[in-house]
């Protein structure tokens, strides 16, 4: 009787740390609804703002050469927050690799997968691993709230003049002809 009530506590305590575990990344099905069996996003479309910067902040590539936002202004910029442990950042990789494949030549678009772990080695060859040439990046300021709340995977858009103009929490169908458009 002991063992069956200690198996069923570490049991118990396992479920809890995996369900904290899922929902510090994010719910996978948030944000994903289906229609006539096709999966299309449902996003956050960001207000245009008056008067207010977006925050400078910076990130540092493979090379450990620093990118500023401000430096990106006049480009369309695409940020994925993620991790390499986490089930909808892993689940939505490959449809932000189609959008980074149609746009990759595109000079006016730049993509930052941005390991909020800040483990570019592991993250480095998570990507290779799986196929993926998407440029990995690391935080190299401070990530404000506006931009990374608590969820993981989060996806913003900025516009040429460095606005937030998308911006997503949970997994998204970022190759989808919708939101290439």
């Amino acid at each position: 009787m002991k063992i069956q009530l200690k198996n069923l506590a570490i049991y118990s305590g396992l479920l809890v740390l995996a369900v904290i575990s899922l929902v510090s990344c994010g719910n996978a099905s948030e944000g994903i609804e289906s229609h006539s069996g096709n999966k299309t996003m449902v996003a956050e479309k960001v207000a245009e703002t008056t008067n207010d910067q977006t925050p400078d902040v910076s990130f540092k590539d493979k090379s450990g050469n620093i990118i500023s936002l401000n430096s990106l202004k006049g480009k369309v910029v695409f940020i994925n927050f993620w991790a390499t442990w986490c089930p909808p950042c892993i689940a939505e990789m490959p449809s932000i690799q189609e959008l980074y494949t149609a746009f990759k030549d595109n000079d006016q678009v730049v993509f930052l997968m941005v390991d909020v772990d800040n483990k570019p080695e592991k993250s480095n060859k998570f990507m290779e691993k799986g196929n993926y040439d998407l440029p990995v990046h690391t935080p190299a300021s401070a990530i404000p709230p506006s931009f990374l709340g608590g969820a993981i995977p989060t996806t913003l858009v900025l516009d040429k003049k460095g606005e937030v103009v998308f911006k997503h929490e949970g997994m998204g169908d970022y190759g989808s002809a919708e939101f290439q458009s």
